[in-house]
């Protein structure tokens, strides 16, 4: 069990992929943190972890978006647990409307979680990993922060600003023996398309690019015990996301043709 003993902290983990990576850490033999704002399903999950594992989990509500609920997150979590090895930066939502049609309102909403309140959460985990001399952040961001599309405007704003703040924080905390992971999935088949499209129709027009959530869950806990710089989902989207750097006539064609389904 790779995980074994291992303190494994999860936020928006109470359902879709992030309850999906609470429970391969489980079965790895972490001693699992799933935290969520919705009380009864991260409930859920802690026990099923706990049957997974054989070991303590725990379950804490959360709002990210509010720094007062981080802090005695932090302070329950210090007091009950004792520490984190890897924190797994999950919480977020997407919107995806016409910019000129966009609530903005909407988009300070979409700011506090995605970004601010990952970035307050971090530090607090990330001061004492690095006075330990050991740890593990991993960020969940998005194929959205490598190749915009149409329609996704301010998400993919929130996600390219995770990216740039991962990228600046693996080499802030390299020093301090603390590793910094980015993982930019694709479209992954869960609850966040009920909010970010209610129509359906985004994930149905995608077919195969789509990720299975389990799948990726299992591939952000290997990464656990052999960290790496990124992980990047589906393969065809990173090599899109490619030529949309090195090519971008090219790039706004994949990015404003065969990507843009919504």
């Amino acid at each position: 069990m790779k995980l074994a003993n291992k303190v494994v902290l999860v936020t928006g983990g109470s359902a879709g992929l992030g309850a999906e990576i609470c429970y391969e850490a489980a079965r790895q033999g972490a001693i699992v943190i799933t935290c969520a704002r919705r009380i009864q399903l991260i409930g859920e999950v802690k026990a099923k972890c706990q049957e997974l594992s054989g070991k303590e989990a725990y379950a804490f509500q959360v709002d990210v978006s509010n720094p007062e609920s981080v802090e005695s997150l932090y302070e329950k979590v210090m007091t009950e647990v004792g520490r984190v090895d890897v924190l797994v930066n999950n919480a977020g939502f997407g919107i995806f409307e016409d910019f000129l049609q966009f609530d903005l309102g909407k988009a300070y909403d979409m700011f506090e979680v995605n970004v601010l309140g990952m970035m307050v959460l971090t530090q607090k985990f990330a001061i004492d990993m690095a006075e330990r001399k050991s740890g593990h952040i991993i960020n969940l961001a998005s194929m959205a922060g490598k190749m915009a599309t149409a329609k996704s405007t301010i998400y993919s704003a929130t996600k390219f600003a995770v990216i740039g703040f991962s990228n600046a924080l693996r080499l802030e905390l390299k020093p301090f023996g603390v590793a910094v992971t980015t993982v930019n999935p694709g479209p992954i088949a869960t609850e966040f398309f009920d909010k970010a499209d209610p129509s359906g129709e985004y994930l149905a027009n995608l077919g195969q690019i789509v990720l299975d959530p389990t799948k990726l869950a299992k591939q952000i806990v290997r990464n656990m015990s052999h960290p790496k710089r990124e992980i990047n989902q589906p393969v065809i989207m990173e090599i899109a996301a490619k030529f949309y750097m090195l090519f971008p006539h090219i790039g706004d064609y994949l990015a404003g043709g065969i990507f843009n389904k919504k």
